[in-house]
């Protein structure tokens, strides 16, 4: 059999999770599988620890890294990129689809922690709700606006117009705020009141309002401010 070092050196990688499996594989060896080839003068691994080096080995900030961000490395185009990007969001995305049990939201940790599911890494902000039954399961996450690095446009209307649809008997509200800062604004306040106070003429509880960032959150129901 040839060994791995017998191999081009930017299949090497590859052939190392085939034989030793995904846990062997260092950062930059993964990276540059996705990468495919380096540049004329690197090596798919080379140019996967320039990048890493480039946010000091932080996956986190790796994370955060758009088109521009990688495009702008020698032997990584727009299709390379693209790759990586994609398979960022579908670590994002990933779920336990196997089980057919509702999630219980039982404290606003349990509603922080499904929210880095799809609010994780994102530089403008996006709002969403979480619509429970009675048992506080939730019946759907629902995104119901995207907008800027600063701010983004809810319509009250439209969360309870869903809420109704999906027979929810409450509601957690929840968006991000990409500049890491946890502290809600006035705008925040009057729309989680605004929304606290109609669901009260339409017998329908909203549990919380999370303001989430990537390391930490700020819940409206644990300050006893809702």
């Amino acid at each position: 059999m040839q060994t791995i070092k017998s191999w081009a050196e930017d299949d090497r990688p590859r052939e190392k999770f085939l034989l030793k499996g995904r846990t062997s594989l260092s950062d930059s060896e993964l990276l540059a599988i996705l990468l495919g080839s380096g540049s004329t003068d690197k090596s798919a691994v080379d140019l996967a620890k320039e990048i890493l080096a480039a946010v000091d080995n932080d996956l986190y900030q790796f994370s955060r890294m758009n088109l521009n961000d990688l495009c702008k490395f020698k032997g990584v185009g727009p299709a390379k990129a693209i790759t990586i990007l994609a398979s960022l969001e579908l670590g994002r995305r990933k779920v336990d689809n196997g089980s057919a049990k509702k999630l219980k939201i039982t404290s606003s940790k349990d509603a922080y922690l499904h929210a880095k599911t799809f609010l994780s890494d994102l530089e403008h902000e996006e709002f969403y709700c979480l619509f429970l039954n009675r048992a506080n399961e939730v019946i759907k996450t629902q995104r119901i606006s995207t907008g800027s690095s600063t701010g983004t446009v809810v319509d009250g209307k439209m969360i309870f117009k869903m809420a109704l649809e999906h027979y929810s008997t409450g509601i957690i509200l929840l968006h991000n705020h990409p500049s890491g800062q946890c502290k809600p604004s006035e705008q925040d306040k009057r729309l989680t009141k605004q929304l606290v106070e109609f669901g009260k003429h339409i017998d329908l509880t909203v549990y919380d309002h999370l303001i989430f960032t990537d390391q930490s959150y700020f819940s409206f129901a644990d300050e006893g401010i809702l």
